[in-house]
């Protein structure tokens, strides 16, 4: 029976998204990889070491497992990849060549790979930024999401390579810790209102960005890769937006819940990178070709945030 491979399955998408998959197809369709330990969250299911930039070793998973559809997720992100440059570019850009040319020479199914509201530069519309707004991104990890959108296009049109991808926004989720984003402070934040302890911001009061929830990323991307091929127009990556906030807005938010929760604000180096980005993000094209709709406004999603959060600790300690 034909499987679908994840890389970077440990991370804050990957063990989600791996988790989900594993209730749609079955704990052993489902493989993961990554070079840390896998964790509770990704379930129960097949799990290998590996490191995207071992071709040998990639080729030798898909061929033992039998794969057919590979969500391509190992990369270095935003502010770890401003100060690791080369290794960002030789992961990000190297791992994702390595499994388009594997999926051309072994006619894989289906790819999803994900990019990021990074490709944009400072020039492009701050307030609903289109899908057609010129790219000019001034981070490293944007620059290699610019180049690999535009990969996964020459792989779809040369060679017939059906890969999907998805403009990610900020992602919060609280079940895994933050993996070195520039929006991972609505991360943290979370955990730390519900500690009762004292938050330090990294970005400025009224630095609004695009966030989503992840459960609205997993069934985001889960419904872009299960929409038929015809319906596919765009194959570079989608716009795709669900809320946008600053740290202000969301601590007003938490503190409807938690009136005592304090916060204090000390900007570094990663709100050079938030500056660069949009404030908002026009997603009609997604809403349009395969009926993107998010679930959660911010509240909705505080709310449910601060009522699992505790629950998930419990269950992760015991």
């Amino acid at each position: 029976m034909k499987r679908i491979l994840i890389t970077g399955a440990c991370g804050q998408l990957g063990s989600e998204l791996t988790a989900e998959l594993r209730n749609i197809h079955g704990n052993n369709q489902v493989i993961a990889t990554d070079v840390s330990e896998p964790n509770s969250l990704m379930g129960e299911g097949p799990f290998e070491y590996l490191d995207v930039l071992d071709n040998r070793r990639t080729e030798a998973i898909i061929d033992q497992y039998n794969i057919e559809t590979i969500y391509h997720l190992a990369a270095l992100l935003s502010a770890t990849a401003e100060k690791n440059i080369h290794t960002a570019w030789d992961l990000n850009m190297g791992g994702l060549l390595k499994i388009l040319e594997l999926a051309k020479e072994k006619s894989l199914k289906k790819i999803f790979w994900p990019s990021s509201i990074a490709v944009f530069g400072p020039d492009a519309p701050k307030i609903r930024t289109p899908q057609t707004a010129a790219c000019n991104p001034a981070t490293v990890y944007g620059i290699s999401k610019l180049a690999g959108e535009q990969w996964c296009a020459y792989y779809y049109n040369k060679f017939g390579v059906d890969v999907r991808s998805l403009r990610y926004p900020g992602l919060i989720g609280y079940k895994s810790l933050p993996g070195g984003g520039t929006t991972d402070y609505a991360v943290d934040i979370f955990h730390k209102a519900v500690r009762g302890e004292e938050f330090i911001c990294f970005l400025k009061k009224d630095t609004a960005l695009p966030m989503m929830y992840m459960a609205d990323a997993v069934k985001a991307t889960i419904d872009l890769m299960q929409a038929p091929a015809e319906s596919i127009t765009i194959r570079t990556s989608y716009n795709i937006s669900a809320i946008s906030f600053s740290p202000g807005e969301v601590t007003t938010a938490i503190q409807n819940d938690i009136p005592e929760f304090k916060i204090r604000y000390e900007p570094d180096h990663r709100q050079q990178i938030a500056d660069s980005w949009p404030m908002s993000i026009d997603d009609t094209p997604a809403r349009a070709d395969w009926g993107w709709e998010p679930s959660y406004n911010l509240q909705s999603m505080t709310d449910d945030i601060l009522r699992e959060l505790p629950l998930f600790w419990k269950l992760d300690t015991a």
